[in-house]
């Protein structure tokens, strides 16, 4: 039988990558000479650190230009608020990966409203979509790709 998985992940090495022209583009501006302004990637979290918040708000600009040329979809950033302590601002830009329970049943939830001759099952982070034709999971696919959803989704592991 026909399957795939919807999923929700994020390349991290891309997104190392685009850190790292950030990171490199903000070290030669001329507006941030003499700024202490960088990033800082752990895992899933990257870090803004700057003298202002005016100046965060140009690096995440930059941030998310990179990410958008690495093709990494900007939805699943989680963006804090800026804290600024002193002489320093910082931002903390969270990756977000994988589908958490009520996405799932909200995924869930359409694929059945639309009638289609399907099944789902959630699987921890990803739900399994089954059919019998392969024309009802193409439809099933165009139908979450016009979905609002807050995640941009994959879909993996097609099965014929």
């Amino acid at each position: 039988m026909p399957s795939f998985d919807v999923v929700s992940e994020v390349d991290m090495h891309e997104v190392t990558n685009a850190v790292d022209q950030a990171s490199r583009e903000v070290a030669n501006r001329f507006d941030f000479k003499g700024t202490d302004s960088h990033f800082e990637q752990d895992e899933a979290v990257i870090t803004l650190t700057s003298e202002s918040e005016f100046q965060l708000k140009q690096m995440l600009d930059i941030l998310e230009n990179k990410l958008t040329k690495r093709g990494i979809d900007i939805a699943c950033l989680k963006i804090d608020e800026p804290q600024a302590a002193g002489k320093h601002a910082r931002q903390s830009v969270t990756l977000r990966q994988g589908l958490d329970t009520p996405l799932a049943k909200q995924i869930v939830k359409q694929v059945k409203d639309s009638k289609l001759k399907v099944q789902t099952a959630i699987q921890g982070e990803k739900v399994r979509v089954t059919g019998k034709k392969k024309d009802d999971l193409q439809q099933v696919m165009a139908l979450l790709r016009q979905a609002d959803l807050e995640l941009p989704l994959q879909f993996d592991n097609f099965r014929d």
